[in-house]
């Protein structure tokens, strides 16, 4: 899907913050069903985080104790600070393992949570196809899920408890430097005053000035990642669709307008990639100075305090390690702009993509086709058009008003010009085309099969490709084999359980024959076929379409096809008429004739079709 904008969607949704709007990714998870398994990873962050903290204040202390003793000369506290050192360091290391085993587990759940209720409503209601319809709609959905979804809640994570973690850090630290840092006289003109706890105005000024540059040279990076993102996502759905298209592309030879189209794709990736660089770069310089003056800003500050002789060299490198952690977490947002800029893009792409699902799920409670679902009173199934109207997603008619009504166990053939909406016509019967007005009666939907043009062969393997949409242990292996047969794919039967991409390895009439295999397995009562036959020669359409005057002579058949003899499978035939209102349907019966079958694709599938009705029959009889 081509990229779009996703402030595009903006206008649709009501206007809210970022950080409201990132709430709604989370508080599903905190609020839902998995809630007490969140809160309670949650709380054992934040309680291995604290104990982190205490580990790094009593580093702080063991700072103090081991210059003085080496100040003093004094072997025995020198060693005996040495061996203090060697516990805190191991406590440091299992806290630091056991508190990112938890992290790591809260960020996989709650990726999990989202990636999951993503995938199912973007399934739901056949979403996944309105979609592409509907205007502004976020492009490339399957990136989002798959990708977006894992940075947003990696590094919420991350900064959420590297924030917290700043947070505590600051308090605990604060009273340290106050209490070691001492008064600092200030002289006024002929006044003199005194600033208490110095070294902590020191530290906060220090901090405010490094945030003030950092958010004033970073600012643009956050516009420059959701670009970036986008390019990338471009890039990669371009790879996509010529890996798909890879056939076409190359019979017609078009490889040099696909390179130069992934160049050009590309080149808006790298030039988004510049952008960033160079904002980066003049990040660095900032960052980069910064923490080189930090390691000896604290020194100097307090060394007239150490020459002076009121402070030992323990206190003195005891403040100057306080004085890192408070700047450390006053300049949590100066380290983490950069993460918070791509952090803040994956973010606003998810968000898009739920707010695309949600424009598609209030277009579900408006104004468009009323489908119903199920048999008549009396019992009966039937498919029936009252007073329908097919419209287009921007309010174009495809379909006038249309009535008509088909009855179970009728072969009825849909006909007309190309774009009078027959396609459509079938979408807005299985339900995933809303736009119009009306009322569609339908069978119950487990009673119906559709078979598009290119039928749709799952990953895996050839059993569960035959069985789709049921479990590929359905249906018995001799069914299966006697249905392949019987549509002409006797070379297949020994491939049952080899795993491939089935949609490469089979031709497209292939393709459309396992389709009809599928059939002969699932016995459905409607059949909606959509060009169904296309890709067969007059042989094998003629013993595919046998089979609805034998294995599935019981079933309704409604078919869309403009193949010569094709009606003569059909009792009736309605025909779309184009018209300046929208396409008007026309019914026109059909006379008796005889359908023809060649022998060179009928005596032989006919055996086989009477071989696969022996199996399944007693299969029937031993259960």
């Amino acid at each position: 899907m081509p990229a779009t904008n996703d402030a595009a969607l903006a206008d649709d949704v009501p206007t809210e913050g970022f950080m409201r709007r990132f709430w709604r990714l989370a508080k599903g998870y905190y609020a839902g069903e998995e809630k007490r398994s969140a809160w309670m990873l949650t709380a054992g962050v934040i309680g291995l985080t604290l104990l982190q903290i205490y580990i790094q204040v009593r580093f702080n202390l063991w700072n103090r104790d081991f210059f003085n003793a080496l100040e003093s000369r004094d072997r025995a506290a020198f060693f005996g600070q040495m061996g203090t050192f060697l516990i805190l360091c191991i406590a440091s290391m299992v806290v630091a393992v056991f508190q990112l085993y938890v992290r790591q587990l809260l960020q996989l759940n709650w990726r999990r949570w989202l990636v999951f209720r993503l995938q199912s409503r973007w399934l739901e209601n056949s979403r996944h196809y309105q979609m592409n319809f509907l205007p502004g709609s976020a492009d490339n959905p399957d990136q989002r899920i798959s990708e977006n979804t894992r940075w947003a809640t990696a590094m919420a994570v991350d900064m959420a408890v590297g924030l917290f973690q700043s947070v505590v850090m600051l308090i605990s630290f604060v009273g340290i430097l106050w209490t070691l840092s001492g008064p600092l006289m200030v002289a006024f003109g002929s006044n003199e005053f005194e600033i208490p706890g110095y070294m902590v105005f020191a530290a906060l000024i220090y901090a405010i000035i490094g945030s003030g540059l950092t958010y004033f040279i970073g600012r643009p990076m956050v516009e420059i990642n959701q670009r970036r993102n986008a390019a990338e996502s471009d890039h990669r759905f371009a790879l996509i669709r010529l890996r798909e298209s890879s056939e076409g592309v190359a019979l017609i030879r078009g490889e040099a307008d696909e390179e130069r189209g992934l160049r050009k794709s590309f080149g808006h990736v790298v030039t988004v990639m510049k952008d960033l660089m160079r904002s980066e770069r003049r990040l660095m310089w900032l960052t980069s100075a910064y923490g080189m003056i930090a390691g000896v800003f604290p020194i100097l500050v307090a060394s007239p305090r150490y020459f002076a002789g009121a402070i030992t060299l323990g206190v003195l490198m005891q403040i100057g390690s306080a004085f890192g952690e408070v700047t450390r977490a006053l300049n949590w947002f100066v380290d983490n702009f950069p993460r918070l800029a791509d952090w803040r893009s994956h973010v606003e792409r998810v968000v898009a993509l739920e707010d695309s699902l949600n424009a598609a799920q209030v277009m579900e409670g408006e104004t468009r086709i009323n489908v119903i679902e199920g048999p008549l009173d009396d019992g009966s199934e039937v498919l029936a058009f009252n007073n329908l109207q097919i419209g287009q997603a921007d309010g174009n008619v495809l379909v006038g008003e249309a009535n008509a009504e088909i009855r179970a166990g009728e072969k009825v053939l849909i006909v007309g010009e190309s774009g009078t909406g027959k396609s459509t016509l079938f979408r807005a019967i299985s339900g995933v085309w809303p736009w119009g007005s009306g009322e569609i009666r339908v069978p119950p939907r487990d009673h119906m099969m559709f078979m598009p043009q290119r039928p749709y062969l799952p990953l895996g393997t050839l059993r569960a490709a035959i069985a789709y949409p049921a479990q590929s242990g359905r249906f018995p292996d001799a069914a299966v084999r006697a249905a392949l047969e019987r549509c002409g794919l006797a070379h297949l039967t020994d491939r049952l359980d080899e795993e491939e991409r089935w949609d490469r390895v089979l031709s497209l009439g292939e393709q459309q024959r396992l389709a009809f295999a599928r059939l002969i397995l699932h016995k459905p009562r409607w059949v909606f076929m959509d060009e169904a036959t296309a890709a067969l020669d007059e042989d094998n359409q003629d013993a595919m379409m046998g089979l609805f005057s034998e294995e599935l002579a019981d079933s309704a058949l409604v078919s869309i096809g403009h193949r010569p003899g094709l009606d003569a499978f059909h009792d009736r035939t309605l025909r779309l008429i184009r018209s300046p209102d929208g396409a008007r349907l026309e019914t026109r019966l059909h006379q008796p004739q005889v359908v023809r079958h060649r022998r060179s694709a009928g005596s032989a599938v006919r055996a086989a079709g009477r071989k696969v009705v022996r199996v399944l029959r007693g299969k029937r009889g031993r259960a």
